[in-house]
């Protein structure tokens, strides 16, 4: 005679924490998973984390704090210029 598990299974889904590099760049959205654009948008994203973790060491001056934001707007517009010129179709 077979017992059979009549409990529901419990089903795990694994979330990964992105960075801030990563949440930036929006490293989850290429719906179409094409090599080039997922390595741009990682190091794109790996630029960013370096100048964080140096931005957040020797304090926030005000300069400071101007120069990475410009930057990660500079950051920002590249990945998606990269992207854009990968992904055109005419």
């Amino acid at each position: 005679m077979e017992i059979q598990n009549t409990q529901p299974k419990t089903v795990f889904k694994e979330t990964k924490i992105l960075s801030f590099g990563e949440q930036l760049v929006g490293v989850e959205f290429d719906q179409d998973n094409e090599g080039a654009v997922a390595k741009i948008k990682e190091l794109m994203a790996e630029v960013t984390n370096i100048m964080l973790e140096e931005y957040n060491k020797n304090g926030k001056a005000p300069i400071k704090s101007l120069l990475f934001d410009h930057a990660v707007g500079e950051i920002v517009s590249a990945q998606m210029a990269a992207v854009k010129v990968i992904t055109f179709k005419y």
